[in-house]
């Protein structure tokens, strides 16, 4: 059985939570880097930088390459990038970035996040919690 897509958002989140890795994303949304310009630009030790990449390779976010004794890592593609543009612009306080003046996705768009007291995601026509759950008080 495949994990609900929340469950999968949240790892996927939790691949992102690292500023080091957030980093290595950015300098890769830019062009391809080698791991040596790419220790510079983190200041980071090499096998650090290197545990982190792997995460990102599991995840599947880049890919590497070898050419002689570089290796070169690159974006698995820009979807990335544009969530990063994304996130610094709710950072930065862009009411527009997630759609109407409230800074809110529309309701079309946007997921319910699952009852506290079920841990059930609400019925998508009502917004509320599955009928038989029984709710906090």
């Amino acid at each position: 059985m495949t994990a609900p897509l929340y469950q999968s958002k949240a790892e996927f989140f939790k691949t992102l939570g690292h500023p080091v890795r957030i980093r290595v994303l950015e300098l890769l949304g830019e062009r391809e880097h080698a791991v040596a310009e790419m220790l510079r630009d983190t200041g980071v030790e090499a096998a650090y930088l290197s545990q982190q990449l792997a995460v990102l390779r599991r995840a599947n976010l880049v890919v590497a390459r070898r050419e002689g004794v570089a290796v070169y890592y690159a974006l698995t593609g820009s979807r990335v990038t544009e969530l990063l543009l994304v996130a610094r612009s709710i950072l930065s306080g862009d009411a527009h970035a997630g759609g109407p003046a409230t800074g809110r996705a529309p309701d079309a768009a946007r997921e319910q996040a699952p009852d506290r007291a079920t841990g059930r995601a609400p019925d998508a026509a009502t917004g509320r919690a599955p009928a038989g759950c029984p709710r906090e008080g």
